[in-house]
């Protein structure tokens, strides 16, 4: 069984509406990071706007829907890196997730202000990328 049709993903036929709706949810997650000043705020709201858009990009390019199991914002952050054929993503994605689960499964983290604009500039020039993608 391939990963597009097995645990992670499955072919999915997405209409245009469908996709543009992942994106904007991004875009709004997004837009409540920016207007945040609480660091947590802006940190956790960024990574579930990558993570959307990663979503957005997938639909779009591999026509598959991303299936909620664990390990699947391991995939989509992977998946995006290789779509957007930037390795940055992928390192700075799961050091972004990796914070994510610290906070929500251990003993919790603390991010900083700098660190917390840090990702939500880095998140939006990501979504910025992912734009043109869906206008193919």
């Amino acid at each position: 069984m391939s990963e597009w049709n097995g645990k992670y993903f499955r072919k999915f036929k997405f209409t245009t509406t469908q996709i543009e709706n992942y994106l904007n949810n991004a875009y709004k997650d997004l837009e409540i990071a920016g207007e945040s000043s609480r660091a947590e705020v802006k940190f956790s709201y960024a990574y579930t706007a990558l993570i959307k858009g990663g979503i957005a990009a997938i639909a779009r390019v591999k026509n598959a829907k991303v299936r909620s199991v664990p390990g699947h914002h391991v995939k989509i952050i992977e998946t995006l890196s290789k779509i957007l054929d930037d390795d940055s993503i992928s390192a700075v994605g799961n050091a972004m997730r990796s914070k994510r689960n610290l906070d929500l499964y251990g003993e919790g983290v603390i991010v900083s202000k700098k660190e917390s604009k840090d990702y939500y500039e880095f998140v939006k020039k990501v979504l910025e990328r992912i734009k043109p993608i869906l206008d193919k």
